[in-house]
């Protein structure tokens, strides 16, 4: 039989009709349209733009030699690293023997849900691989709607109403804060409501903290401070540490949910076996309390948060319903106020839109399908990252957050690639 006659059907039948994460995608053909010479904004992948602390870097090159194969759980000064940053940031207790450390918090998440038996609730919008790594397992994914009067928020009474009518069935929730795709963060009174219904009908609770260390405000909260008993916590160092491609993530759990913690051991040891030794060694740095890393994502955090409020005020001002951010690098804008205009431009949803933006502008965006919201709404996510972060933190003169002339200098393509939408948008 030769490659050509491999039938179809033979592939897991949950694969069918599936493609690469959007995110993934719509880089790769941002940097193929660059290598072509056209002018492209890339603001579809969500990568932090700002470099490895220098102490991490320098950490990753002295343990270049380790070369052992690791723990499946983890390294252990790396656990107890994580574990006392928890206990210093958000007073949280944990054990190094209930945290788990695996190749990016994707990967673990993924296993996660192999483990489990049971429905995938996610508010919408929510992160591109969420739900089709459910798909990918066979978990049903069952979305709750959020409105942009809350801040696209999951409410308390919308989870309430959807597990009212769920039955018993076992339920992962997953919250994410500060949110991709949204920029929001969710306040301590919502994550206390959200927690009374998920304690009350015994719900499983994933908190993705992926972007915790970049709430614009500096302080982090998590649901699992009140509802512990039935919250996993992910993180990792790919956005508040610049360092995505390392592929550093980990999961913590709570003693009631230690046969779980098990079952992820034993599905990661015949996996990924472990997470690259030197990377581990080398992360141990970024969960420890340091004056350098203090005032690395201070910094960070400034600019990002003075170039989400520009992208987000002159979005608002063209005509577009969005939350303002507070945290990650991420605008979710409905141009719905639009939609007259837009359609007599032959643009009726956000595919279409996203693909005339690029065309027209060389702004690249995803559409708002691409995160569970309806394929008809005119809605995009945005990521603000495309601009040379080593300069911008070099131009950052003190930790304030900076005005739109600093940032017309120091994140021009970002702050171009918004000029261009607007002039668009008005034209």
């Amino acid at each position: 039989m030769v490659a050509n006659d491999w039938p179809i059907s033979r592939l897991n039948m949950n694969l069918q009709g599936m493609e690469p994460s959007a995110t993934v995608s719509i880089n790769e053909r941002s940097n193929q349209l660059r290598a072509e010479g056209v002018q492209i904004y890339k603001l579809g992948l969500g990568q932090s733009p700002f470099p490895v602390p220098p102490s991490l870097a320098q950490a990753l090159r002295d343990n270049a030699s380790q070369k052992d194969y690791l723990p499946s759980q983890g390294l252990p000064s790396l656990r107890r690293a994580i574990a006392d940053y928890y206990h210093r940031e958000l007073s949280l207790s944990y054990q190094p023997e209930s945290i788990l450390v695996g190749p990016g918090s994707k990967e673990l998440m993924f296993i996660l849900q192999l483990a489990l038996d049971g429905e995938l609730l996610l508010p919408s919008p929510s992160w591109v691989s969420y739900a089709p790594q459910a798909k990918i397992i066979g978990r049903p994914v069952n979305w709750l709607p959020t409105r942009y009067e809350d801040g696209l928020k999951l409410t308390a009474q919308t989870l309430e109403q959807n597990c009212e009518n769920g039955g018993e069935r076992p339920r992962l929730l997953v919250l994410n804060s500060p949110n991709n795709p949204t920029g929001v963060c969710y306040h301590p009174n919502e994550l206390k409501a959200l927690a009374d219904v998920a304690r009350r009908h015994r719900l499983l609770v994933l908190s993705d903290e992926i972007y915790g260390a970049v709430s614009f405000s500096g302080e982090q909260d998590s649901i699992a401070r009140y509802y512990p008993e039935g919250t996993i916590i992910s993180n990792g160092v790919s956005k508040w540490c610049g360092a995505g491609g390392w592929r550093l993530g980990a999961m913590l759990f709570p003693p009631q949910l230690q046969p779980l913690l098990q079952a992820m051991i034993t599905i990661a040891s015949e996996t990924f076996t472990s997470t690259s030794a030197p990377v581990q060694f080398a992360s141990v740095w970024a969960f420890e309390d340091s004056s350098e890393l203090t005032s690395y994502q201070r910094d960070c955090r400034a600019i990002l948060s003075g170039l989400g409020r520009h992208c987000w005020q002159r979005l608002q001002a063209a005509g577009a319903e969005l939350p303002e951010p507070s945290g990650g690098f991420y605008l979710f804008p409905s141009f719905e106020p639009l939609r007259a205009q837009l359609e007599a431009r032959g643009v009726s949803n956000g595919r279409q839109l996203a693909d005339r933006l690029l065309g027209d502008t060389g702004v690249a965006v995803l559409p708002g399908e691409c995160f569970g919201r309806p394929a008809e709404e005119l809605s995009l996510r945005l990521a603000f990252v495309d601009f040379d972060g080593t300069r911008a933190l070099a131009g950052l003169t003190n930790a304030s957050r900076p005005e739109e002339h600093w940032l017309r200098r120091y994140c021009a393509p970002v702050v171009t690639a918004i000029d261009l939408m607007v002039d668009w948008l008005g034209s």
